[in-house]
C-alpha cells in the first residue's frame, strides 16, 4: 500500500472550501490543500445537477487518511460529500518527507 495519498472532496463555495482547507492543515490531517473551481454534473434527488463547486486536493500520509476522512465527514456541509482517496505512487523525496513532517507521520 502506498505511503502517501491524495484525497479529493468538493464543496459549494470558495469560503467553505477555505474553511475545510484551514481545518485540515491546522489539524495536521493533511500537509497541503489545493483549492480550485470546477463544474460538476451529477444525479441528485431525481435530477441531473449542473453546479459550480470547489475541489480540494489534499496531500497526506496513509497513516492519517482515516482521521482525515472522519474530519471531512464531520465538518462538511454536504449530506453525502465526495471523499475519494488515491495513492501517490511516487514523488520527489523531499516533498514526500515534508508531508511526513507536516502530518506527524
Amino acid at each position: 500500500m502506498a505511503e502517501y495519498v491524495q484525497v479529493i472532496t468538493t464543496t459549494d463555495s470558495e469560503e467553505t472550501a477555505a474553511e475545510l482547507a484551514r481545518g485540515v492543515v491546522a489539524g495536521r490531517f493533511g500537509a497541503c490543500v489545493q483549492v480550485a473551481p470546477i463544474r460538476s454534473f451529477f444525479r441528485w434527488e431525481g435530477g441531473v445537477q449542473d453546479e459550480q463547486e470547489w475541489q480540494l486536493q489534499i496531500k497526506t500520509s496513509r497513516d492519517r487518511v482515516d482521521e482525515l476522512i472522519g474530519h471531512l465527514k464531520q465538518q462538511h456541509n454536504y449530506d453525502v460529500p465526495e471523499v475519494i482517496a488515491t495513492p501517490i505512487v511516487t514523488g520527489a523525496s523531499d516533498y514526500l518527507s515534508w508531508i511526513d513532517e507536516e502530518t506527524g507521520s
